[in-house]
């Protein structure tokens, strides 16, 4: 239909796939895909997390990370190790090969964000930042919620 408005959604998708994009572009030559760079940076944030639950933030089915663990594992960059005290599940550790790739990934991630906010003013950047983050707070809030009843009306 033309003529639709810009919403904030598709806005925010767009942008978030166009950094993605040109992410990748930079990384090509590091032969890793944007999935297993994802896992990487989940990690450095997140060392020692549950397999499981950098799955559910990672928004991808459990055997689909597993399999990308697989991978990075086998190129000595991650490994598992068993709960403390409980034996089916697995903690997710960067081994010290995945550093300099971390560092790396921040370069790149750095520079992709420098072409995507080139033109854009610090005072401008820093309220983007906070409306984003305000954004994502009540998101996570409404999402933790009990999701509300409401009536269908056909009228």
């Amino acid at each position: 239909m033309p003529g639709l408005p810009v919403t904030l959604g598709f806005l925010l998708n767009d942008v978030a796939r166009l950094l993605r994009k040109r992410f990748e572009q930079n990384a090509r030559d590091f032969g890793l895909t944007r999935s297993q760079w994802q896992v990487l940076a989940y990690l450095a944030r997140n060392e020692g997390i549950q397999q499981s639950a950098l799955a559910d933030i990672l928004d991808v089915e459990p055997i689909t990370l597993a399999r990308m663990v697989d991978r990075l594992e086998a190129a000595s960059l991650v490994e598992r190790r068993n709960h403390p005290t409980d034996r089916r599940v697995w903690q997710l550790f960067l081994k010290p090969a995945a550093n300099e790739l971390i560092v790396s990934m921040q370069e790149l991630g750095d520079l992709t964000r420098a072409e995507a906010l080139a033109g854009v003013s610090e005072a401008d950047r820093e309220t983007l930042t906070r409306t984003l983050t305000q954004m994502k707070a009540n998101l996570v809030a409404a999402c933790n919620a009990p999701q509300l009843k409401r009536t269908a009306s056909h009228g």
